[in-house]
């Protein structure tokens, strides 16, 4: 069934009964082409562009909860390309390119609002350091703009410029990033992959992988063994548990990661802001809600939930800026585990096992890179060579010295 208005329309005067479900339920077949572990944004977004990009007919998804329950619905929805490095910023600018095109491409309202993303400068070396973060942007076709106080004024003019001990001097601005609504984004590649032929089988979890002479013939789940021709691991938090029932140490640790959520309020936040003094990023959700977050938590952990420290840190993030978000009421929060990678860039890359592959390491990043990483891993998987946008995520780049240190923090994951 494809959506459209005249769809919404018709449905609504017969009484929303002919409406189908969004994706079917299959049971697990007994072999497959690809499976892809991990039904999140990236796992799914990899199925679709397999079976649409690539036209690969036999392909299942692997989710040990349902979809969604990860990372891709506990994020704060921020997508933007305003990188640095030439290993990073044209991939960005690729991933937000399609997000521009995401809700055609697959007839489902993902709700993408391009309202432009702000870091705030707060000293002279910031502001050089963004002009030429900027001028790196725009290298690669990307929009960036150096905003002067005026001109940051006029977008949002509640700001604290005069802060004391972190003055407003300017800003760089990128008006095509935006939010979208996260857990959207799941259910729409859900139902294009699964239109499309792809088998999304939830609570089916991988418990180990069928290896004999360095070569992956499929996995054990809690659902029985299933063959497969290519393996593709895509599980973001878990990747290190998941690759050490491989036999595998991935250069990765595992960091919770809080957002939070006010009560809903009038129209204030103008796109998505940032600190530039600390770590502080906000936007307003359709609802009204004020959605934002900053560092992750500085201890290795699995569970979903952080601790009071980091709340107050975050918060005094957003006083510093913005001291009229003392005002409002925090209505919820959560927390993400992010697969922290050495140098704070990704990995999309074969192992050295035949038929295993890998795409991890997101950090921060792996909201915004969800349609970008599903058509270079997809890309990967059906030619077996690297998309060119992707090349330098590579698992063997720190043996050969080829780092994407983004933010020059050297090999301590907490710091990214």
């Amino acid at each position: 069934m494809r959506y459209s208005a005249l769809k919404i329309l018709t449905q609504g005067l017969t009484g929303n009964k002919g409406w189908t479900p969004v994706w079917r339920e299959p049971e697990p077949q007994a072999e497959y082409d690809i499976i892809v572990i991990g039904g999140g944004g990236h796992g799914l977004s990899t199925a679709y562009y397999l079976a649409k990009e690539f036209g690969e007919k036999r392909v299942a998804v692997l989710e040990k909860g349902w979809l969604g329950s990860g990372n891709i619905g506990r994020n704060t929805t921020i997508i933007r390309s305003n990188y640095l490095l030439e290993g990073n910023q044209p991939f960005y600018e690729m991933s937000l390119k399609l997000w521009e095109g995401l809700e055609q491409d697959f007839n489902y309202n993902a709700m993408v609002s391009q309202r432009g993303i702000m870091n705030l400068i707060h000293s002279d070396p910031q502001r050089d350091a963004f002009v030429r973060r900027g001028n790196a942007m725009r290298l690669s076709g990307a929009d960036a703009v150096i905003l002067d106080r005026d001109g940051i004024r006029e977008k949002a003019p509640f700001l604290d410029f005069d802060n004391g001990r972190f003055p407003i001097q300017g800003a760089i601005w990128q008006p095509r990033g935006g939010t979208v609504r996260h857990d959207a984004v799941a259910w729409g590649y859900a139902r294009g992959a699964d239109s499309r032929g792809v088998d999304i089988i939830q609570n089916c979890e991988v418990t180990g992988f069928q290896i004999e002479n360095g070569v992956c013939s499929g996995v054990e789940t809690s659902k029985g063994a299933i063959k497969a021709k290519k393996v593709a691991v895509c599980v973001a938090g878990s990747s290190s548990r998941v690759m050490e029932t491989a036999g595998m140490r991935v250069p990765i640790e595992s960091h919770v990661l809080q957002a939070f959520v006010t009560e809903g309020l009038k129209p204030v936040i103008p796109g998505v802001i940032t600190f530039g003094a600390g770590h502080f990023y906000v936007s307003q959700s359709d609802k009204g809600g004020l959605v934002f977050g900053g560092d992750i938590d500085g201890y290795n952990t699995y569970a979903q939930r952080g601790n009071l420290p980091v709340v107050e840190d975050v918060c005094e993030g957003g006083m510093a800026i913005m001291p009229m978000i003392g005002r409002a009421r925090l209505l919820r929060m959560w927390g993400g585990v992010m697969d922290m990678s050495m140098d704070g860039s990704p990995f999309i890359d074969r192992t050295h096992i035949d038929g295993l592959y890998f795409n991890g390491g997101w950090c921060y990043g792996g909201f915004k890179a969800t349609p970008a990483s599903g058509f270079c891993y997809a890309h990967l998987l059906s030619t077996g060579s690297p998309h060119p946008t992707a090349t330098a995520y590579r698992l063997d780049r720190f043996r050969q010295g080829r780092q994407i240190d983004e933010k020059g923090m050297g090999n301590q994951p907490n710091l990214h």
